[in-house]
């Protein structure tokens, strides 16, 4: 009997999708059309390989078979007869290279495809969504809610982008000059919003863990075409930074366990001095960064493992630094949860309370840290509204049960 067929091409999906997708749209020049003979491709293996049994090379069988699908529907529009010869030639080619002693030898051009992405026709608000969806095959409900819009809202803003990657012929290449500079903070941003997504896959998720995997392939695959470039040097130090302690993040019940209360035993050393090496390198360029600069956070906890206490001052500095540099909600937040550590509880919840109301009312970190604060500032009654909040804006059942916990603790402590 044939392995599960259906279990066989969703992995390779979920494996190979970015890279069939990069492969296909720099040829034809049209993402849509990529993504459209791609799902026909997905749907015969579904009717084939039950059949036929699993291919030996599921991704170069699905690349074929995409090829062929994006060629017959290029017949089927009106296009100039040399853009579709330019079209086939190359897709003959990738044939023929495919299909030697059956390996897939096709190149993986994910990294231009990012860069279509972030070309000046597009919408920049639009940028790491379209990235999301394109090279790592993230569903646009996931982005939208990652984005805090309607999945129908955010569906119909990447059909314009790729639309207009198509009509306006943008090159699938790594820019140089100042095109490069202007557009590889894009990049990398949306590299670590992927790796953020495949993070907050707390609870097991075979797919989020392999799409932290493939943010950090992203960030290594930038580094060889862009070795001297700081911020893609710290931004893969701090994903590494973060996935050395994956590990940890569950105890042997499946609890989640907070930063500062995990076994340091338990992180990855070799993955920490990779990323210390990279911080470093990083560094020698003076050019200081907020991927830099969070990388030098995380690098602080990691010195746990030798000193046996978190410096909270430096982290002080660091995200005082990173708040000029890049104000987001997320960094104020955190310089909210670290002033309360390193300072005082009051002094945490006078940062916390200068952040737009409007801003942080469905933002899940900014309850639970208000909570926490509350909390050791001796205010039970509002720490448990705080923390109520946050259970109800987790996706996560470990942090719901986390949070539950606490919940519990200040209800106790509390005289009414």
């Amino acid at each position: 009997m044939p392995p599960d067929a259906g279990r066989a091409a969703e992995q390779v999906a979920r494996q190979s999708y970015g890279k069939l997708i990069a492969f296909l749209a720099a040829r034809s020049r049209d993402v849509p059309a990529a993504e459209d003979a791609l799902s026909e491709a997905l749907a015969a293996a579904l009717r084939v390989w039950p059949e036929r049994g699993v291919p030996d090379n599921p991704e170069a069988w699905l690349m074929v078979a995409a090829r062929r699908n994006l060629m017959q529907a290029a017949r089927h529009r009106t296009v100039q007869a040399n853009a579709q010869a330019t079209i086939s030639l190359a897709f003959e080619e990738a044939e023929e290279r495919m299909n030697e002693a059956g390996k897939s030898v096709f190149p993986d051009e994910r990294l231009k495809l990012l860069f279509a992405c972030t070309h000046p026709v597009i919408d920049r608000s639009v940028h790491t969504a379209l990235m999301l969806q394109t090279v790592l095959g993230i569903e646009a409900r996931t982005i939208a809610r990652s984005f805090v819009v309607s999945p129908e809202a955010m569906s119909q803003r990447l059909v314009r982008a790729k639309v207009k990657i198509r009509e306006a012929g943008v090159p699938f290449a790594v820019p140089s000059g100042a095109a490069l500079s202007g557009r590889l903070a894009a990049v990398l941003s949306a590299i670590y919003a992927a790796y953020g997504l495949g993070w907050d896959g707390l609870d097991g998720e075979e797919e989020r863990h392999s799409l932290a995997g493939e943010a950090i392939w992203l960030g290594r695959a930038l580094l060889t075409v862009l070795p001297d470039e700081p911020e893609a040097i710290g931004l893969l130090s701090l994903m590494l930074h973060c996935e050395a302690r994956r590990s940890a993040r569950r105890d042997g019940n499946g609890r989640y366990v907070p930063l500062d209360e995990q076994d340091t035993a338990t992180w990855n050393a070799i993955m920490i001095t990779e990323a210390d090496v990279l911080l470093r390198k990083a560094g020698s360029f003076d050019r200081f960064g907020p991927f830099q600069c969070q990388a030098a956070i995380q690098s602080v906890h990691a010195a746990r493992r030798f000193s046996g206490a978190t410096d909270w001052q430096a982290l002080t500095t660091l995200y005082a630094a990173l708040v000029t540099m890049k104000p987001t909600l997320g960094a104020r937040v955190g310089q909210a949860a670290v002033i309360g550590r390193a300072v005082s509880a009051a002094a945490g919840l006078e940062r916390i309370d200068t952040l737009d109301p409007r801003d942080v009312a469905a933002y899940q970190p900014y309850w639970a840290v208000r909570a926490f604060l509350l909390a050791n500032a001796g205010d039970d009654i509002a720490a448990a509204d705080a923390y109520m909040t946050a259970i109800g804006l987790s996706d996560s059942p470990a942090v719901r049960n986390f949070l539950a916990s606490r919940l519990e603790q200040v209800r106790q402590a509390s005289p009414g």
